[in-house]
């Protein structure tokens, strides 16, 4: 495939989950680094519609509201909303449409937009059924870290190099946290989408004393109202901990970025903290790091497994050799 440098047009098609969108992103890096004067846009859900508009090399973002409409399928204002996001979506014309995820409703979503679609092969995807969907496709082993695939599939859909070190390329604008105190804290990110991924409170609170011995505040964020009540009982047993106000994804990645530490289970905050470059310590409870884990140029570990939680004090020690950093 041959694409004008000058004058490249390129959708990514990446919907869900939070970690899935994060994992895109040093492939935009590569992508803007191969084509710096490329039209780079994207379709994602729309509550992660924030994360690409992170990217100066996004210059639009097209929101998608797949998990909305489904609940309402035939109401009115989806049929309405469903019409006016493939005319956006169709606005332009694109030199190739590169679908990301690799899913059946991702490919069809891709097939709507004006452009050649490029992807994974049959064999390199969970849903191989999508590849029918694609123009050309492309083998990328199953065995590599999420961000490599991605990396991987975007260079050879796009035909140049895959070269530079990993970079997210995230800018996080400036945020007044007015409710945030002063000195030194660290995100204690204690919620995550399944129960069997968390780690117990007991552990959080005595993380969060040592933290606090050590003249760092705990500051524990959340997104529901059960996660809101989690975050609570931990702080109210650390005296000087903090919950955080609901945070918008724009807000969250500011605090996340001026944290001096953050401790995270399998979640996609953790993948962002890894993205805006701060120390960060991922805990696997009920998953396994090694294709999903968080993964940086910066200081990121992961700890545990599927069945094999880390203890407290190998949590510990991962913190005190970030900060040692």
């Amino acid at each position: 495939m041959t694409i004008k440098p000058s004058s490249a047009r390129i959708l990514i098609v990446r919907m869900s989950s939070m970690g899935d969108v994060i994992h895109q992103l040093p492939a935009i890096t590569d992508l803007a680094r191969a084509y710096p004067h490329a039209q780079i846009d994207w379709v994602v859900e729309e509550g992660f519609a924030e994360l690409p508009q992170l990217h100066p090399a996004i210059r639009r973002v097209i929101p998608v509201a797949l998990r909305r409409w489904r609940k309402t399928p035939l109401a009115s204002q989806t049929r309405a909303e469903w019409q006016q996001f493939k005319t956006e979506l169709r606005a332009c014309r694109y030199d190739v449409v590169v679908d990301a995820q690799g899913l059946i409703k991702s490919a069809a979503i891709a097939r709507q937009a004006c452009g050649p679609v490029a992807g994974f092969d049959r064999h390199s995807i969970r849903e191989p059924l999508a590849s029918l969907a694609y123009c050309r496709k492309y083998p990328v082993s199953k065995t590599q870290h999420a961000i490599e695939r991605n990396r991987q599939l975007t260079a050879a859909a796009l035909n140049y190099p895959q070269a530079g070190a990993l970079d997210y390329g995230l800018r996080v604008p400036p945020r007044e946290l007015t409710w945030l105190a002063a000195g030194d804290y660290c995100v204690c990110l204690t919620a995550t989408s399944r129960a069997d991924k968390e780690w117990p409170e007991a552990n959080w609170i005595v993380l969060g004393q040592r933290l606090l011995a050590a003249g760092v505040r705990p500051v524990l964020p959340w997104g529901s109202a059960a996660e809101r009540e989690r975050a609570e009982r931990i702080a109210a047993a650390l005296p000087g901990a903090m919950v955080a106000p609901k945070l918008t994804l724009t807000d969250a990645a500011a605090l996340l970025a001026r944290a001096c530490i953050v401790v995270g289970v399998d979640t996609g905050l953790a993948h962002l903290a890894a993205a805006v470059a701060v120390p960060t310590v991922a805990i696997f409870c009920a998953s396994d790091p090694a294709l999903t884990g968080v993964l940086a140029a910066s200081y990121a570990v992961n700890l545990g497994q599927s069945g094999a939680a880390p203890t407290v004090d190998a949590v510990w020690q991962a913190v005190l050799a970030g900060w040692q950093r």
